[in-house]
């Protein structure tokens, strides 16, 4: 029996959240810095003798079993890989043969991570892995995109399933008409490592639905609220911001950028922020953080805070009864695909 695997690096968005949804990108552009992480999504395929199709999440004890079919229903258990094996058989016409996916998760849905779109991404590498379907970097972020935005009708942005696709420290551009621009950073080793040394990822104990916070942000496009967009303008120049610390070793900087972009994500929508995580916040800054930012879509899951010097023990030291810390490491590497017999 022979196996197909892969497994996508989640991201940390590091600046510029929020400017890859439509319809901003597509009336001003839109501009992210983001870098993958050390915490995975991961699938495997095995081809089977009989004529069926199982699908197992592990992190989510969800299971399923199919006759062979054209396509799997769309049911709202296990949506994201029958979703990419329904687009596949539609659009590349792979054999229909029994096979059984599993998949995991190295962080829960709705923890800002990027976890579902990083899913997919895997997803779709085994199976491209599995039939030799010959897809470029750019074409499997795009058709990871489509299959969660068009086919699910996902609320969500873009920059997601290319972080997972292409791996390392990004500045992403968006624009109309599905365009997306991946500049990778060539940042010296040591400015990354202080990065990591200094940053504290925190897992706040919860989850959102990233959808609803998403879906206020666009509407606030759509009705042209004033300081809405304004923010959003505002995240794109943070973005540009982060860049240049980065390139140019300004690390102890990114504490304010950091702060520069919470306040303004604020102001997106009223949703992205709450109580708990503005005293969470609040709590962080006097141990010692310059700032920090609520991962993703806002509302719950990860936060992240930059920590000069030493100050990272005494900030998880004040948040040990708000939370998680989480170890990460940055992954310079994206999607990988392999096989074993």
């Amino acid at each position: 029996m022979k196996i197909y695997r892969s497994k996508a690096p989640l991201r940390l968005g590091l600046a510029g959240g929020g400017t890859d949804v439509s319809p901003y990108s597509d009336l001003y552009g839109g501009s992210i810095l983001n870098a993958t992480i050390s915490l995975y999504a991961y699938a495997t395929i095995e081809v089977l003798e009989e004529a069926q199709i199982e699908i197992h999440a592990w992190d989510r004890d969800e299971k399923e079993t199919h006759s062979l079919a054209e396509s799997l229903p769309i049911n709202g258990s296990l949506d994201l890989a029958k979703a990419v094996y329904n687009r596949l058989k539609k659009q590349f016409n792979i054999p229909t043969k029994g096979f059984r996916l599993s998949t995991f998760v190295d962080a829960p849905a709705g923890s800002g991570l990027g976890s579902s779109s990083t899913l997919v991404v895997a997803i779709l590498g085994a199976f491209c892995e599995w039939h030799k379907i010959p897809l470029g970097e750019y074409d499997i972020a795009q058709l990871a995109y489509e299959i969660e935005r068009i086919d699910l009708k996902m609320e969500g942005g873009k920059q997601d399933q290319y972080a997972a696709t292409f791996g390392g420290v990004n500045f992403m551009e968006f624009y109309a008409d599905n365009k997306v621009i991946v500049n990778p950073l060539k940042i010296k080793e040591h400015y990354l490592l202080e990065l990591e040394h200094n940053l504290l990822l925190f897992f706040t104990n919860t989850s959102r639905l990233s959808s609803e916070i998403i879906k206020t942000q666009s509407q606030n496009v759509i009705n042209q609220k004033e300081e809405a967009i304004t923010a959003m303008h505002q995240l794109k120049e943070q973005a540009k911001a982060m860049k240049e610390c980065l390139l140019l070793g300004k690390i102890d900087e990114i504490g304010r950028v950091l702060h520069f972009g919470f306040e303004e994500k604020k102001k997106m929508a009223n949703n992205i922020s709450n109580a708990k995580l503005d005293e969470i916040y609040q709590k962080a800054l006097a141990a010692g953080a310059t700032g920090g930012k609520i991962s993703g879509a806002g509302g719950g899951g990860f936060m992240m805070f930059y920590c000069p010097r030493e100050t990272k023990h005494a900030v998880s030291a004040v948040l040990k009864n708000y939370g998680t810390p989480q170890f990460f490491q940055f992954e310079k590497k994206g999607l990988m695909t392999w096989s074993v017999k």
